[in-house]
């Protein structure tokens, strides 16, 4: 698949078929998001693969309810980890959010290109999350997405003009 087809093709899956995701394809994903880059290559984050019905159903509760995220045979959650990352992106802010967020559109883009299906999840109490999966308190729930085959293909939702996104010399 070519990438402008990957990147206007993605969207975001909220109903998921009950097969399995091969161990082949998810090693693909995850690779694509080890190829990310990062500020000074720090690499801040880790994903954690669960797979397990119980603790999928636990995430559910953690994210507000989003039944469809323990539809998938998959869940993925990424973290960034501050102490790891570069500490003044513009002066004022460590790098884990954006490095992390880069990982993470990276694994979508492949998760779309191989047939399978994401949706990035923001909405969520990070301390819920964090106490169901054991994650210390100086790593930071950044985004969980579920990964598997599709049970739907939305409409693609419209998109801004680029004259209404980019602006040329200065702001204004």
């Amino acid at each position: 698949m070519d990438l402008m087809d990957a990147i206007k093709g993605r969207r975001s899956i909220r109903r998921y078929k009950a097969t399995p995701v091969p161990d082949d394809l998810l090693r693909e994903v995850l690779t694509a998001a080890r190829h990310a880059p990062s500020a000074d290559n720090a690499q801040p984050w880790r994903i954690l693969v669960i797979r397990d019905e119980d603790t999928k159903r636990k995430l559910v509760a953690a994210a507000n309810g989003q039944k469809f995220i323990a539809q998938a045979p998959v869940v993925l959650v990424i973290c960034g980890i501050p102490d790891e990352a570069f500490p003044t992106v513009g002066g004022y802010m460590s790098s884990h959010v954006i490095d992390a967020s880069i990982a993470i559109d990276h694994l979508t883009l492949m998760a779309h290109a191989v047939g399978l299906g994401t949706c990035w999840i923001a909405w969520f109490k990070e301390d819920n999350v964090r106490e169901v999966l054991s994650i210390p308190e100086d790593v930071r729930v950044i985004a969980m997405t579920p990964l598997g085959y599709p049970d739907e293909i939305p409409e693609r939702i419209p998109r801004k003009n680029l004259e209404d996104l980019v602006i040329y010399d200065r702001y204004q």
